[in-house]
Order: C-alpha cells, then sequence, then structure tokens
C-alpha cells in the first residue's frame, strides 16, 4: 500500500514522503496512529495544505522529547529481581517495566517506546534505547541485581556471578579440605562434591521453570 508519511517512521521516511508498506502495518499502525495518510490525489491535497502546520507540529515534539532527554539520557536504573545462582532470573524484565522505572514526573516513557526485542531474563548490566519521539532516540542502562550491594558491583564493573562461583568454589574445596584433615572416607568427599552439583543443576532448572511461567 502507498501511503504519505505525516512523521518520520522508523527507516521508512519522514515527513511528506510517498512511501510503499505492507497493508497490514498501514490499516493497523500507521492509519489509526495518525502517521500517515492513504497516497491519493485528495490526500496529497490535504498534505500539502496542512504540511506547515505538521511541519512545526513536529519540531516542537522533538524539541520538547530532547529536553526531556537530557534528563534520563545515559543514566542507569537498578532493578532489584529474584535470580538463581546461574544469573537466571525468575521471570523477566519488560519492556513495561522499564517504561515504569524510566518514567519521572518531567518524562513519561510509554512501553512502546522502549526497543526491545525479547524480555531481559539474567542479571546484569543492559544498555536499552528508548524513542522519545522518532527522531529523539537515548539510551539508558538498566541495571538488573538481586541485592542493592550487587547492584553497586556491577556498576563497578565486577561479574557477580563469576564471583559467586569463585567464592562457592572456595567454600566448596575448604569444606572437602576439613572433611580430609577430620580423616573422611574418599566416598564422603565425593558424595559432597555431588551434592553441591546436584544442588546446583536443581537451582539452574527451577529458573529455567521459572521462565517459561
Amino acid at each position: 500500500m502507498q501511503v504519505i508519511l505525516l512523521e518520520r517512521v522508523g527507516t521508512l521516511g519522514g515527513i511528506g514522503d510517498e512511501v510503499t508498506v505492507k497493508a497490514g502495518f498501514a490499516r493497523n499502525y500507521l492509519l489509526p496512529q495518525e502517521k500517515a495518510l492513504r497516497a491519493n490525489e485528495a490526500n496529497r491535497k490535504r498534505f500539502e495544505a496542512q504540511r506547515e502546520i505538521l511541519e512545526k507540529r513536529n519540531a516542537e515534539r522533538r524539541d520538547e522529547a530532547a529536553k526531556s532527554a537530557e534528563g534520563i539520557d545515559g543514566e542507569s536504573f537498578i532493578m532489584i529481581r529474584q535470580a538463581g545462582e546461574t544469573g537466571q532470573l525468575y521471570g523477566s524484565v519488560t519492556s513495561r517495566d522499564i517504561a515504569d522505572i524510566v518514567s519521572t514526573d518531567a518524562v513519561k516513557v510509554g512501553r512502546s517506546m522502549v526497543v526491545l526485542n525479547v524480555p531481559i531474563k539474567t542479571l546484569g548490566l543492559h544498555d536499552i534505547e528508548i524513542k522519545l519521539h522518532p527522531e529523539v532516540t537515548i539510551t539508558v542502562t538498566i541495571n538488573i541485581a538481586r541485592t542493592k550491594d550487587e547492584a553497586e558491583r556491577q556498576a563497578l564493573g565486577e561479574d557477580v556471578i563469576a564471583a559467586q562461583a569463585d567464592e562457592d568454589r572456595a567454600i566448596a574445596e575448604a569444606q572437602a579440605a576439613e572433611l580430609f584433615e577430620a580423616g573422611a572416607e574418599p566416598e564422603d568427599l565425593i558424595a559432597a562434591e555431588e551434592n553441591a552439583e546436584i544442588e546446583a543443576e536443581a537451582e539452574a532448572e527451577a529458573a529455567g521453570e521459572d521462565d517459561k511461567a
């Protein structure tokens, strides 16, 4: 379907451009959202009559968005979530979650503004793009951690999952050494190691089941 764009739409084009799009995209998004008009002679005349008003309105909205962006562009936002030892979240972080935490009294972010193809399912620092306007895109960092302490460590560049694994390994080795010094049988040492592995696998499976739910 041929349409006339009333504002910039992604990589399709800018105000006044005539582009060809899929009929479903036009009917379900561009036309009802008043982002485009069907390309016909009547609408071409209508657009030309309103071009100056549309361009002025777009410029005002762009400037507004750019001003709002100054308060959050490049900022980091902490989200506390439950997760397993492997870093898998018990659930996921969605575009709605991000929109809610990024929004302020001065800047209202809608879920449709958040560029997120799939929900986030792991701990860590995640750079997310937010389109406040078709011509204004900013980037924020979502710091997902199990505790505020972990979030602070992640912000400083620490891999908390790797650090946890190293700590668990050190504890297991210390326990094995204690058992050895206490005269434990080799079977006891093997059993202790196997129990630790079973617990880790069970936690990973639980995280996977929660993600499916």
